[in-house]
């Protein structure tokens, strides 16, 4: 390729344009998100969740300096690992984060995402303009955009980390082996740092696309040789930064197994008592069902043009006093202003497909546009990448809605089946777009190309966006029906019986809003197209239109970005501190001082939200890797023995909705606290061990057991057991927690004679990880009762304790401080084998990325007959 860039071998380039270019970026951000200037920073559910679930670690870790490895203030106790967990090696991760975080807060994670493509860009070839212009694109697509919003941190940070990953494959298998092994190793630590495992394993879905096509180009130019010396780099660069992170690696695919995400003991005779095997059953993953809620329709598809073609974020709002909704609300006699809140906030607008969304997956129609012409120009395998990969991001985030093609993944492919929300595929789309975009642009810049042979991909790439969206504008109604199934039950939510009323109202608002983003996305993209023919009939040169082109898209997404995270979403340091207000109820249990308890709330989902496990240790909790037997107790047993549950889970206190004032009845009580009189504690003997021979027996016990005196354990720990006989006189024998930290606990029994303990606590790799002492001696624990540990305990006074110690934890450690310190020395390596090659003599030019002439996907008579002249392109040099 004719431009110069920073990672083709032995080119003098400058690195202030570069400077200038990423410097932009992050003035960029800071101006999306201003507030963050006068100190304010966005509140996000997602993260506010997360900060109450590590709230007992992080409160422990200040007192002792040291993070206790398991935590009980969510599902009734879990290893740490998704919540707060210590990696102390991690160097190459620690050290770029803590330069990250001295840049203003949020801002710096868009910031993130857009040097990570600017690098990619840079690999592809494109001039710091247009690396920009793709850089801003995919930082500022919509549907990253509402990620944030919902505190989709991890998720952004991978997103990021990936564009880095991705430039360090392309190099490597272009021959530079050392600069690209570099970049793979230090953005796959990045990767596994941001830690959300499903967009780095989609990630490598599109980084098998890049290593196929690409393969097959290099091995039909003879370049067999390159391509295993390209592949084996990455692979030992692979290795060195997963190795970066081998602790978490390593506890989490063995943790992972005993999740939601791992196989079920249970059979259909628990889990679909009728006998039908369920449809929806994994095989070893989560249920089909749970991973396909969220599923982008195929008509909603269209939001990547027009943003509101769906009617925009199900929270609704978005309408004016100009709506039709509006007016029928107040020809229904609703006050004006409440009538104007309700359209402007709470309208039910969206009519897609999801439960649940933050807004749609807007890719931005002049980038759009620009996408599906750079299509046409450019050449090779980099253009069958492109498309594929987006092509199979869409398909993924599909999910039910292309069922044979994502169910066969889902069973196939490895790992696939141990995430949800598919969805997200659309992010890394957003990739594939931005790139295509901007090395279509680099294409027409470095090759000349003219009208002549410019017209037809115009003219076919105006008729794939702007003219679909000009048909939906005028004839929408013809194609969609603009009803949600959801719709009468939220209308009816609203007003009661008269809610059919607004149906029709409603369903003409959301013609209107698409007809309106339909215009706007046609303006939008004519504006682009304007700006190309501008270029190449030299109407402008690159010092116009390359800002030009810029700001056109730019302004397309900030435009739409603002409609779903803007200044409003901004709050004080002084209240995003305070993330949630402790009740009267929540103080009235905190005065309780005694070791361990647990709270069940009932005043909401308590299964989903973490809110009581900021104030208490709870039952519940909200933690989409929480561990499969106990959500299978609760899923299965639970609502027919929920008395008897609470007692052995140590539920201490319920709370429960307070009772609206008969003198008032609009006024509605606070939460109130009701004590449990009959909760077994912390431990307890029992008199009955009835032994089952499998889950599902298990779990049918758990339904009617009273477990004050019984205990239900599965066959296999009969040596555990030992020769205790079914039935056991526990008269006298007592057991008293003395000592808790959540990863050791240690008790005081007293046993009037051989007996069996069974403990409050979740039972998880017993005597592999969790391990019981008496008397500091080794004792193998079981597990009883679906879920909880228990303990043979010999006649007389002994001390027994627990303790939380996986080993591969102290494995891990080793394996992260070997590998990252090998990454520090590849990395400094790179950076002086680089240095010095440019400062030796200029060798000859490289391999071009993209090849002198395009490939023109038709043929015109002008093109036949003659080849037009080339353009100059005046104004500053293309570097």
């Amino acid at each position: 390729m004719n431009q110069p860039t920073l990672f083709q071998p032995h080119r003098r380039t400058t690195l202030l344009p570069h400077l200038i270019a990423v410097l932009g970026l992050l003035v960029l951000a800071i101006i999306y998100f201003s507030p963050v200037l006068s100190g304010k920073i966005l509140s996000m559910h997602d993260v506010q969740e997360a900060s109450a679930s590590a709230r007992e670690i992080r409160e422990i870790a200040q007192q002792t300096g040291q993070k206790p490895l398991w935590t009980d203030a969510v599902f009734s106790g879990m290893p740490g690992y998704m919540i707060d967990f210590n990696y102390p090696y991690i160097l190459v991760y620690k050290a770029v984060m803590a330069v990250v975080n001295i840049l203003p807060n949020t801002a710096s994670i868009i910031f993130m995402v857009m040097l990570s493509m600017y690098i990619l860009l840079v690999v592809l070839g494109c001039n710091p303009w247009l690396s920009a212009l793709g850089a801003a694109a995919y930082g500022f697509g919509t549907f990253s955009i509402v990620s944030l919003e919902a505190g989709h941190v991890s998720k952004l940070f991978a997103l990021a980390y990936g564009a880095g990953m991705l430039a360090g494959v392309i190099l490597a298998l272009r021959g530079r082996y050392w600069i690209g092994a570099a970049l793979m190793g230090f953005f796959m630590c990045m990767e596994l740092g941001a830690n959300h495992i499903q967009i780095t394993y989609y990630l490598f879905m599109t980084i098998g696309l890049y290593v196929l096509i690409e393969g097959v180009s290099l091995i039909r130019a003879g370049k067999g040789r390159q391509l295993t010396l390209g592949l084996l780099t990455l692979a030992v660069a692979v290795g060195l930064g997963a190795g970066s992170f081998g602790k978490r690696l390593l506890v989490l695919n063995q943790y992972t197994k005993e999740t939601i995400r791992g196989k079920s003991e249970l059979t259909a005779k628990t889990t679909n008592p009728d006998g039908k095997a369920p449809s929806s059953e994994s095989k070893g993953g989560l249920d089909k069902d749970y991973a396909f809620t969220y599923s982008y329709g195929k008509g909603e598809t269209l939001t990547l043009l027009i943003p509101n073609a769906a009617g925009g974020a199900s929270s609704g709002g978005g309408l004016s006093t100009d709506s039709e909704f509006y007016k029928a609300m107040v020809n229904r006699g609703i006050d004006p202003s409440a009538a104007k809140q309700m359209a402007e906030l709470g309208a039910p607008t969206y009519w897609g497909d999801q439960p649940i969304v933050g807004g749609p997956a807007y890719a931005g129609a002049a980038l759009l546009f620009l996408f599906i012409l750079g299509l046409f120009v450019i050449r090779g395998s980099m253009r069958w990448w492109l498309l594929s990969a987006t092509v199979l991001m869409v398909m993924l985030a599909w999910g039910k809605n292309l069922l044979f093609f994502n169910e066969f993944l889902f069973d196939y492919l490895p790992y696939l089946n141990k995430f949800r929300a598919m969805t997200m595929a659309f992010c890394l789309a957003q990739l594939f777009i931005a790139a295509g975009a901007a090395l279509g642009l680099q294409t027409i810049v470095n090759q000349k190309l003219t009208f002549a042979q410019l017209k037809q991909p115009l003219l076919v790439s105006l008729g794939l966006t702007a003219g679909v969206a000009l048909v939906l504008a005028v004839m929408g109604g013809a194609f969609f029906s603009f009803q949600s199934p959801n719709d009468g039950r939220i209308l009816s939510s609203i007003f009661g019986e008269a809610g059919k009323e607004f149906q029709s109202a409603l369903i003409s608002d959301r013609q209107s809003l698409l007809r309106a983003d339909a215009i706007r996305s046609i303006i939008l993209i004519l504006l682009a197209a304007g700006a190309v023919w501008l270029f190449i009939t030299d109407k402008i040169k690159t010092v116009i239109f390359y800002p030009l082109v810029l700001a056109i898209v730019v302004f397309d997404l900030f435009s739409v970005d603002k409609r779903f995270l803007n200044s409003a979403d901004f709050v004080s340091k002084t209240v995003a501190s305070v993330l949630f207000e402790p009740t009267a109820a929540d103080q009235q249990i905190l005065q309780d001082k005694s070791l361990d308890y647990r709270v069940f709330d009932q005043t909401g989902s308590f299964m989903e939200t973490n809110r009581t496990s900021y104030f208490h240790r709870s039952i519940g909790g909200y933690n989409t890797t929480r561990l499969r037997r106990y959500n299978e107790l609760i899923s299965h047993a639970f609502q027919s023995n929920t008395l008897n549950i609470l007692n052995m889970l140590n539920a201490k206190y319920v709370i429960q909705p307070g009772q609206p004032d008969p003198a008032n009845p609009q006024q509605q009580a606070g939460p109130v606290v009701i004590p449990n009189p009959e909760v077994l504690g912390a431990a307890w003997f029992v008199g009955n061990v009835l032994q089952v021979a499998n889950a599902d027996e298990e779990m049918a016990a758990m339904k009617t057991l009273n477990p004050r005196d019984s205990a239900v354990v599965d066959k296999r720990f009969a040596a555990e057991l030992g020769n205790l006989p079914g039935k056991l006189d526990h008269t006298g024998s007592t057991i008293q927690l003395t000592s808790y930290r959540p990863d050791k606990l240690i008790y005081q029994t007293n046993a009037a004679r051989d007996g069996l303990a069974i403990f409050s606590e979740v039972y998880y790799r017993g005597d592999e990880d969790w391990q019981a002492f008496i008397d500091g001696k080794p004792a193998p624990h079981l597990r009883a009762d679906y879920v909880l540990r228990a303990l043979r305990i010999p006649a007389g006074k002994h001390t027994i304790e627990f303790r939380f110690d996986p080993p591969l934890a102290h494995t891990g450690d080793t394996v992260d401080l070997i590998c990252n310190v090998l990454l520090i020395l590849l990395i400094g390596f790179v950076i002086f084998h680089e240095g010095r090659n440019r400062r030796s003599e200029l060798v000859s030019e490289p391999t071009p990325v993209v090849p002198s002439s395009p490939e023109m996907p038709f043929s015109t008579s002008e093109q036949t007959k003659a080849t037009p002249p080339q353009r100059k392109t005046g104004g500053t040099k293309t570097r």
